[in-house]
């Protein structure tokens, strides 16, 4: 997330979050489904589990309300990209949510899933333990990236010559032929279906950093790959950015993209269980 560690004083955002953070307690009651809730981490990504009751949901929902009623940091997005992402959880919480970067706003998207499963994943291993000793109830990975921003023309060329990135049979665990392909995530991501994909990192603003390639490739492998009913929405932050906009056209697809807000595009990508015969994404 570009610029994560800033501190952006703008009291109207912070005053609505505050204010959501309050809704999205008084609506915790209205959650009867029970799965995963938010998680207790450490660096090498070992954890426990919380119980899941009300009670342990309403604190978590009751620290949102305090970090963000504390605090001159409020979320890099704004108000109305964050309310795309909002409803669609609103709608299907307690659900499974992916999130590429940990900052300011992961507390505020673990409370919009109460009960659900909440993952982050994030490239840098020290900004992980700082976030963590702030909100330690989070679950976050530490994420290496196989590319660099400098790359990704060239990758976006040549994909296509390598057999392993291709449809049908792509896949990710292991896959080091493809270089798109994320080789590295924990066991649970892979064997998790995702119902909503963020990808606001890794970083992508400078020739060194990783970019999104691999995440916005990777999301869109896991898409899918969906068994489950209904279609994986994900959405992609900062697409006011080339590599992020040709990324997401050539892998989650013009077809699929329902909302643009912003620098934010939402897809809603369905299944290719039924699509065996095709070699391409779009």
């Amino acid at each position: 997330m570009k610029n994560r560690r800033v501190l952006f004083e703008r009291p109207w955002l912070l005053t609505v979050v505050i204010g959501g953070m309050i809704g999205a307690a008084i609506l915790i009651n209205s959650f009867g489904r029970t799965s995963s809730n938010s998680l207790l981490c450490s660096l090498s990504g070992a954890y426990t589990r919380p119980d899941h009751s009300d009670d342990s949901v309403a604190q978590t929902q009751l620290i949102a309300i305090l970090h963000y009623a504390t605090s001159r940091v409020v979320p890099q997005q704004s108000l109305a990209e964050i309310r795309v992402s909002f409803d669609v959880l609103q709608s299907l919480a307690p659900c499974n949510f992916l999130v590429y970067g940990l900052g300011h706003d992961s507390v505020m998207w673990s409370s919009f899933n109460p009960k659900g499963t909440t993952i982050f994943l994030e490239e840098d291993p020290k900004w992980v333990q700082t976030v963590l000793k702030q909100a330690p109830n989070l679950l976050a990975h530490t994420v290496r990236y196989r590319t660099h921003l400098a790359e990704a023309d060239q990758l976006l060329g040549s994909y296509k010559s390598e057999p392993a990135c291709l449809p049908p049979d792509v896949r990710l665990r292991d896959n080091t032929a493809c270089r798109l392909a994320l080789t590295g995530l924990p066991e649970e991501v892979y064997d998790t279906e995702w119902d909503l994909i963020m990808i606001d990192a890794p970083r992508g603003y400078f020739p060194e950093a990783p970019g999104r390639m691999g995440a916005i490739f990777t999301a869109a492998v896991m898409a899918r790959a969906r068994k489950r009913q209904g279609v994986t929405h994900v959405f992609l932050h900062d697409v006011n950015r080339r590599i992020e906009k040709v990324y997401a056209e050539e892998f989650l697809c013009k077809k699929n993209l329902v909302k643009a807000e912003g620098r934010l595009w939402h897809f809603a990508i369905p299944s290719a269980a039924n699509d065996t015969m095709t070699s391409a994404f779009c």
